[in-house]
């Protein structure tokens, strides 16, 4: 037949012809299920209610475990033949050996996954390449009733069969399917293409009868059009197998570890099947669940690790969300994540893998480069909206100047079907295919597919180097970036973060859990401090127990639980432990500060309170002991006793309020009926701060119909409707003057004090919210009286900018932005800052400081912050730029509150105020002070925060012997000299220093 009248779709009708003479049943398995609602042990497999099954019948609903027994006979009929089982349980299912451990995985083919990139199905178990016939089949496997994104698929047995496998069928399968897709996409008028359309043609004709002879005869045509070698290529993939794991998300943390055991167990099996097969895998959280849960399997994979042809990936804990995670938890990620894998397996990360998080904070590049770590991985910039990242492979400069390389699969996913389409859009897509010789394929199938089937690996067979594609080795990720490397001078470079325009949901859903975690930061913060210093005069640091919160803290900042995208279950448990984690930090805290205090001498104070301040700088600020307001001075990294009870007030207090006005030294604040503020008025530079004739503070309610991830990105242009105020309180409080405004809606009531206390220009908004709306979002908005084409945004270990306008397509994409402790807009001479102890949503348009407070989108968790939150935002005006105004501190003090600690009167050695830590400049912070990892030594992380060059001395009064910088991984970098206790350190901007102290000898 002439090749213009061959169809595709006759071809194509073949190729599933073939297929369905691969596999032949021949008996039925014996099959019974011991059914529970939550995983239990092997030895106790037997415990669950048991039922007999046949295919059709139902064992579970959703989240139902059950421990499936499989029992049979090979009949004497397969003698000779290869002989497999066929299991499907419309689950995913987890076969275990006699001692229990994970032998394969297999999942349901019922599934939601993108069939374009592969059919998710595993089935097959191999039992007999050759078999005698009278072989028992006696097999126990773990089973989960849901799919491998979570959803319920019936929980029926679809399938449980002892079966011949035609292997000569089963590979011209394979010979056939490459080979037709590669006609799909060659040019209609090439050679190649009219070439192997003809022997596909011919096969199909040959097939029309379809016995063994024939099978053979076909591959046979086929094989001379297999063997065809391209030529020198100017592209070449590498290709790692991956099985991306959500650590959470449509499931449980619980199911996680099985998905992994399912997964991991899956892996092993094909890499003996297939010699060349590489596999890759991610984060140690997930490896030490192996470890913990499933021994035996975990010695299996570091085998395969040893030999080189299993890669363990990523240099964090988790994949963790990049926006939301504090800067010291990133490099916690960092510590924890690159020192478990080279304990336990040699290995050294060179590689950031993050392919799913949402967006990448401008601080990653000097985390990343101060770690030891010159790589990163990632594709979810393929996921933006309005502009298409220019690049695939691109030099990424972060906040300080600090570079890595940086690669996006041009396939635009990591789960690469590995098929002729995936090297066709590699190589048609890749951006920089004119400087660059080298990109990556990752593929498989992730989240409980069990990775790469032998449907990738018997196509990666065929393409090693067929004409027509571009050649692909499977290796492991580090050896592709070494190639990518070689040619680094050739790269674009991509300067500040890496916005991912989609998910500006996520930096508001679930506000509970990222208050808890932001408040767990704050207090690891804290208690580091108050150890460390319990430790240089001779107490005990714990160590073990801070390794085991953080890592719990860091395995709850994974990129779909810290961001709120995740099903119900997962933020119910997560809250219950954020909560007894909290206390258990506070506890230490109180501990540590009490054995500090116990060594300070009160013997002139009748009730002496020891007041402590964590952050660098000395505090002048109001603290409440013993029903008694008192207005305190502390010092930089240090202490303070004061007279719990009585004694005078040092300051003059000037307080006004009234039901519609508060006036302290510095501001008078007018209120509208509405309970709006009207007016914001500075005294001191007579200068108004709410645009005129503008409201400020209204709590706007908007329609929301959008998911946990993204809302609608017009929400601005429907009519928000307003909560109305029901009733006004108004009164002083020692220092404060307070409006206590209580507002309804629909099912919703807010209380918000409204607090001006004296001696500072911050209006607290303290507001507890019992919040029962569906599909809605609650904002909050602040016109004000400056012009600037820019707003400040604090960001991990710095700031960044962020356009006010919407001039191009990339500000208007940027509608929705991340920041931590503040934003601000500055002019020259004047400036607002918006303030918080919780929030991340923001949005800042042309004059507009507006803030995300609640949002209640119905999926993944359909009762999503439908709860009571308790949260301070606060607005404050201020003289001078954001930099002048030092903005950075008045976060830090909105989030780290000065520790007061009551003990009776003693006598102590040290005197009753001091500061073990002080700098001479303004514009550097202190984030931490803890123990070194491996020694008794003091590590102090510092950075610049203001964005230039800095000198400074660091003043240290504790007792130490020598000093070094260190990276973040405490490898010391050089030697420091210093002047006595006087460490002189000099700054570019946003550098971030790490210094160890060793003990005095």
């Amino acid at each position: 037949m002439p090749y213009e009248t061959i169809k595709l779709e006759r071809l194509k009708k073949s190729l599933s012809q073939i297929q369905k003479h691969i596999y032949v049943p021949v008996a039925a398995l014996a099959v019974s299920a011991h059914v529970t609602r939550e995983p239990i042990a092997f030895n106790e497999r037997s415990s669950g209610r048991k039922i007999a099954l046949t295919p059709g019948d139902k064992w579970g609903e959703l989240w139902d475990c059950a421990w499936f027994h499989f029992s049979g006979v090979v009949p004497v009929s397969a003698a000779g033949n290869k002989v497999v089982l066929l299991i499907d349980v419309n689950g995913e299912l987890c076969l275990v050996d006699q001692e229990g451990t994970p032998v394969q995985g297999l999942t349901n083919i019922n599934s939601e996954f993108d069939l374009v990139l592969g059919l998710p199905g595993k089935r097959v178990v191999h039992i007999s390449p050759n078999a005698l016939g009278g072989e028992v089949i006696d097999l126990w496997a773990d089973a989960g009733c849901n799919d491998l994104f979570g959803h319920y698929r019936s929980g029926t047995l679809k399938e449980a069969d002892i079966a011949i496998c035609n292997e000569e069928a089963r590979q011209l399968y394979y010979d056939y399917e490459v080979l037709l897709e590669l006609v799909e996409h060659l040019p209609e008028q090439s050679a190649r293409r009219i070439r192997v359309q003809q022997k596909l043609y011919d096969v199909m004709l040959l097939l029309v009868e379809m016995s063994d002879e024939n099978i053979l005869a076909a591959r046979q045509i086929l094989a001379p059009e297999l063997e065809k070698r391209g030529g020198d290529p100017s592209l070449s993939i590498s290709a790692v197998g991956h099985a991306h794991m959500d650590l959470a998300w449509l499931w449980p943390i619980r199911e996680t570890i099985r998905k992994g055991a399912r997964t991991f167990s899956t892996a092993l099996r094909m890499m003996e099947q297939y010699p060349d097969y590489v596999f890759g895998a991610s984060q140690p959280q997930l490896y030490l669940w192996m470890k913990e849960y499933y021994p035996k399997l975990y010695e299996q994979i570091k085998v395969r690790i040893a030999e080189g042809r299993w890669e363990v990936q990523g240099a964090m804990w988790v994949e963790p969300d990049s926006n939301i995670a504090g800067g010291e938890a990133l490099v916690r990620q960092i510590l924890y994540g690159k020192r478990f894998f080279q304990q336990e397996f040699n290995q050294e990360m060179k590689i950031l893998w993050v392919p799913d998080i949402f967006g990448y904070s401008a601080c990653l590049p000097q985390l990343l480069k101060l770690s030891g770590v010159p790589y990163m991985m990632t594709q979810k910039l393929s996921w933006n909206v309005y502009n298409d990242h220019p690049h695939h492979t691109f030099m990424w400069e972060g906040l300080d100047g600090s570079r890595v390389l940086t690669h996006l699969p041009p396939e635009d996913t990591y789960n690469s079907p590995a098929a002729p389409r995936s090297i066709i859009k590699a190589e048609k897509d890749y951006m920089d295919k004119n400087i660059s010789d080298h990109c990556l394929m990752v593929f498989g199938i992730g989240d409980g597919g069990g990775g790469p089937g032998e449907e990738h690996l018997e196509r990666l067979q065929r393409e090693k180097n067929l004409q027509g594609l571009l050649p692909v080795t499977q290796e492991p990720a580090l050896n592709f970036f070494e190639k990518l490397n070689s040619q680094a001078d050739w790269y674009k470079t991509w300067r500040g973060e890496l916005y991912l325009e989609k998910h500006q949901g996520t930096l508001t859903s679930q506000a509970r859990n990222k208050r808890y975690n932001r408040k767990m930061e704050k207090a690891l913060r804290e208690l580091e401090f108050a150890a460390s210093l319990d430790l240089s005069q001779g107490g005990a640091y714990p160590a073990d127990e801070l390794e085991l919160i953080w890592k719990e803290v860091l395995l709850y900042q994974f990129h779909d639980i810290l961001p709120g995208s995740s099903i119900t279950r997962v933020y119910d448990e997560s809250l219950v432990r954020y909560e007894v984690l909290l206390s258990q930090v506070e506890t230490l805290i109180s501990q540590h500060y009490e054995q500090l205090a116990s060594r300070i001498s009160t013997e002139s104070f009748r009730q002496p309170a020891v007041i402590f301040n964590s952050l660098p700088w000395e505090r002048n600020e109001w603290v409440h002991i013993q029903d008694n307001w008192k207005y305190v001075t502390v010092p930089s990294m240090g202490y303070q006793v004061v007279e719990a009870a009585g004694g005078e007030v040092s300051v003059e207090v000037e307080l006004t309020v009234e039901s519609n006005l508060m006036e302290n030294e510095y501001l008078r604040v007018s209120f509208l009926e509405d309970g709006s503020i009207g007016s914001i008025y500075d005294k001191k530079l007579a200068r108004e701060v709410i645009a005129g004739g503008q409201r400020a503070n209204v709590l706007s309610i908007y329609h929301d119909n959008g998911d946990a991830w993204d809302f609608p990105t017009d929400y601005a242009q429907t009519k928000a409707v307003e909560m109305k105020i029901i009733n006004v309180k108004a009164y002083i409080d020692g220092p404060q003057a307070i409006l206590e405004q209580t507002y309804h809606y629909g099912q919703s009531t807010l209380v918000q004090k409204i607090i001006l206390t004296s001696q500072t220009k911050r209006v607290d908004f303290d507001t507890f919210v019992d919040w029962q709306e569906n599909d809605k979002m609650l904002r909050a908005a602040f016109p004000v009286q400056v012009y600037t084409n820019s707003v400040n945004c604090d960001i991990q270990f710095g700031h960044i900018k962020r356009q006010t306008h919407r001039n191009t397509s990339w500000d208007s994409a940027k509608d929705e932005i991340c920041a931590h402790q503040w934003i601000d807009l500055s002019q020259h001479d004047y400036g607002v800052a918006l303030l918080n102890d919780s929030k991340y949503g923001f949005k800042a348009d042309g004059n507009v400081l507006d803030i995300n407070l609640l949002r209640s989108p119905s999926h993944p968790d359909p009762v999503c912050d439908r709860a009571q939150h308790q949260f301070v935002y606060s607005l404050l005006p201020h003289e001078g730029d954001f930099v002048q105004a030092q903005i950075y501190k008045e976060g830090y003090v909105l989030n780290v509150p000065l520790r007061v600690t009551r003990i009776d009167s003693n006598v102590g050695e040290q005197a009753p105020s001091d500061s073990f830590y002080e700098l001479d400049s303004p514009y550097v912070m202190i984030e931490a002070v803890k123990k070194a990892e491996d020694s008794n030594s003091i590590i102090i992380r510092l950075y610049e925060t203001s964005g230039r060059n800095v000198e400074t001395n660091l003043q240290v009064k504790i007792p130490f012997g020598s000093a070094a910088l260190v990276d973040l991984m405490e490898q010391e970098l050089q030697p420091i000299t210093q002047d006595e206790q006087r460490i002189k350190l000099s700054f570019t901007p946003f550098e971030i220093k790490t210094i160890q102290l060793t003990r005095p000898e």
